[in-house]
């Protein structure tokens, strides 16, 4: 960026206030107003990348019926976002040497050919499977650069008492998608009726063909405002302002060697990165498949994305306020995640006690299961931007698309062990129950034959 280091007043830091910083006022910067234009690009980008990471999951009974898809597949289709973190260094390195501009049209151009590739209307249904693989994959693609480049993009084009507000909005708008996945998909996409009694073989099929056009029409939705978004972003985004808003924007930072040296090498920053990795990770893999985790509980697939979107979408205006707080009064982030975290701790605690009621005895209605779930998510949710915050103060002068890098690549390790694990457990259970069932049959077999034999 610019040619020499700044000092330690010029940080402007948001972790511990600074007394000097009153008297520094940065030379030859300025704030221009397209910013907000940027900045909307970049938030509808991570929009639709959540949007379409999170669009099997509120639907997987439909899936199920429609599409053979098994418990299996949909925490697959889920598990495709963490995966596409393995080139994370990758992604870091272009944005930190060819810049945001080119960092993001390569993401836009993963997710318009994956929106392509999972739209494609083959009759085949197991080609079809491969190909929606294949689009979530390429989606997942796009994760590294949508979900850590908030905190670079609002340092070089947001002035000082922005910039926590920017992180914000840059970072939450890809839960936001996937909040509006929850409501999207089963409000388009009907689920299955298997209640009807005198269904023919014929009403199956017709039933099967009217899911797979709505999810079709979904899709092919969501495509095309890829496409505009890639359009837009190749026309106009720039990859910085011609001036540094602050002085702190315009200062000399590490090298990539350096930075990623310096990030492992960082006891208090692997602490932070643990506290946020966790419970963010566990949070974005059980909301990828509440619909799977709350059918045993009888919640149904409507609910369970009325659910899911209100505590995405709590998390992120909640987080939004934050952050605005934030920059109002600086020196509080630790305090505030504090009491997010320990908020998130007593609503999980809540929820897992109420699913226990039959141990517990506590009362399980779904109010309850709603306000305790929402909790979670907003507590959680919320926490992004200000731990997003931390960690650049915490290892500053390490570049800030290469730091929340780091830590967004631990969070979604998290992730995709936890949907291994579900993977891992619903293949298991699928052969248990068959071994079960088929136990049973022979069973009841043998004992027929032995009364036949008898009489």
């Amino acid at each position: 960026m610019g040619a020499a280091s700044s000092t330690e007043a010029e940080r402007e830091p948001l972790l511990v206030p600074s007394h000097a910083e009153a008297n520094v006022h940065p030379v030859n910067s300025r704030v221009y107003g397209r910013r907000w234009l940027v900045l909307s690009l970049f938030s509808l980008l991570g929009l639709m990348q959540g949007m379409v990471w999170n669009f099997w999951g509120p639907i997987q009974n439909s899936a199920v019926h429609a599409y053979g898809f098994t418990k299996s597949d949909i925490a697959v289709l889920v598990l495709w976002g963490p995966v596409g973190f393995v080139p994370w260094l990758l992604f870091m390195w272009l944005m930190d040497k060819r810049g945001l501009r080119a960092s993001l049209l390569l993401s836009a151009f993963l997710m318009l050919l994956g929106s392509i590739l999972r739209s494609i209307p083959l009759t085949e249904q197991p080609l079809r499977r491969w190909f929606i693989h294949g689009g979530q994959f390429l989606n997942g693609l796009a994760g590294p650069t949508i979900m850590s480049a908030g905190p670079f993009l609002s340092t070089t084009w947001f002035a000082p008492d922005q910039r926590a507000t920017a992180t914000a909005v840059a970072s939450l708008f890809c839960y936001l998608g996937g909040a509006a996945s929850f409501v999207v998909g089963p409000l388009v996409v009907p689920a299955p009726n298997d209640t009807q009694g005198a269904s023919t073989v014929a009403a199956a099929v017709t039933s099967d063909n009217f899911i797979r056009d709505r999810t079709q029409l979904v899709m092919y939705a969501e495509l095309t405002v890829i496409a505009v978004l890639f359009a837009a972003v190749l026309l106009y985004f720039p990859s910085r302002p011609p001036m540094p808003p602050s002085v702190a924007a315009a200062s000399q930072r590490l090298s990539y060697r350096s930075s990623i040296c310096r990030l492992l090498s960082n006891l208090r920053f692997l602490m932070i990165a643990l506290a946020y990795a966790v419970p963010t990770g566990v949070i974005a893999g059980w909301s990828g498949v509440l619909d799977m985790v709350l059918t045993p509980a009888k919640v149904s697939q409507v609910d369970a994305g009325w659910i899911g979107f209100w505590s995405t979408v709590g998390g992120c205006v909640f987080g939004v306020a934050m952050a605005r707080f934030a920059d109002s009064i600086r020196g509080m982030l630790k305090l505030i995640l504090v009491l997010m975290l320990a908020g998130a701790s007593l609503s999980s605690t809540w929820f897992t006690l109420t699913c226990l009621s039959r141990v517990t005895h506590l009362p399980s209605t779904a109010a309850i299961l709603y306000t305790s779930c929402i909790l979670v998510g907003i507590f959680i949710n919320s926490s992004v931007p200000i731990f997003f915050e931390l960690f650049i103060e915490t290892v500053y002068p390490v570049p800030e698309g290469i730091t929340c890098g780091v830590v967004t690549f631990l969070g979604n390790l998290v992730t995709g062990l936890l949907l291994f694990f579900l993977t891992f457990y619903c293949t298991v259970q699928l052969v248990f129950t068959r071994l079960t069932i088929n136990t049973e049959q022979t069973i009841t077999e043998t004992m027929n034959y032995e009364r036949a034999a008898a009489s």
